[in-house]
């Protein structure tokens, strides 16, 4: 049994919520250089330098990629062969939040109600998700996600007779939908299986993964390979504005499903697609 004091976890995801927004990951950033060389549209290319441009300024000057700095999401993979002391893990990653937030000097985003709508004051609560597997680590994922992008994404609740092709069009229907409001290039999460809520969270998780990876079931690879070549034909382009750069990546997760049932859900996210991941 390893013992982690939740102090440890405070700390780290008040580091992550900083880094995450003012720094892009290193896939995101191999992918939107390699963009800017592929682009055809000179409007697109333009475009594509100006968020260069801007990505640069922000690492530089240590202040955040985007305006809108996101409702902090965080996945914890967390080693059955590890005791927390110190108190309760969730108000461990709140607490973190709320620092990383406070000391990064990021927008607070939140709303302690829906619908009466008055902030918190420090862009809690996040959504946690934690997952019991094996070992003694703990993977910490943070994964600020703005609205913009994320008012975008879309589930829809297929018949199993729709098959492959209904999936391809749901997802293309999805993009098409969002067009210009999710700050393309975008990257395509996408789950299928599972039920109504796990398909949706495993959209999301799709975003974590590194855009230059593919899924490992062949079919499904080839899939998201087809379904971003057709998305970067649609012309919606940098910005929205035209060109051959939509999207970035797709990337697609599974799980067994209803025998009735063919669930898919579609997160997008804008070209910073933020994410850090730690192992502790």
């Amino acid at each position: 049994m390893r013992t982690i004091n939740v102090k440890d976890i405070t700390q780290n995801i008040k580091e992550m919520c900083i880094e995450a927004n003012y720094f892009l990951s290193e896939d995101m950033d191999n992918a939107m250089k390699h963009a800017g060389k592929t682009e055809k549209s000179p409007l697109g290319c333009q475009i594509l330098a100006q968020l260069q441009e801007n990505l640069q300024i922000a690492s530089e000057e240590r202040i955040p990629i985007c305006q809108d700095t996101g409702m902090a999401v965080v996945f914890l993979e967390v080693g059955q062969g590890v005791y927390f002391e110190g108190g309760s893990l969730t108000k461990a990653v709140n607490e973190g939040v709320r620092q990383g937030y406070e000391e990064g000097f990021l927008r607070k985003s939140v709303v302690k109600d829906p619908l009466i709508r008055e902030n918190t004051g420090d862009n809690t609560p996040a959504v946690v998700h934690y997952d019991i597997v094996e070992g003694d680590l703990v993977t910490i994922t943070v994964a600020p996600k703005g609205f913009g992008s994320e008012n975008m994404s879309r589930i829809f609740m297929l018949k199993p007779a729709d098959g492959a092709e209904g999936v391809k069009r749901a997802i293309l229907t999805a993009v098409k939908d969002a067009g210009p409001n999710a700050c393309p290039p975008m990257v395509i999460g996408v789950g299928i299986g599972g039920t109504f809520e796990k398909c949706a969270l495993m959209a999301k998780k799709a975003l974590t993964r590194p855009v230059n990876s593919h899924s490992s079931i062949a079919y499904v690879s080839e899939m998201e390979e087809e379904l971003l070549n057709k998305i970067n034909g649609l012309g919606i382009g940098p910005a929205g504005l035209g060109g051959t750069t939509t999207a970035l990546a797709v990337n697609i997760e599974t799980y067994p499903t209803h025998i009735a049932g063919l669930p898919v859900a579609v997160n997008i996210c804008c070209h910073v697609n933020r994410h850090v991941v730690r192992t502790i």
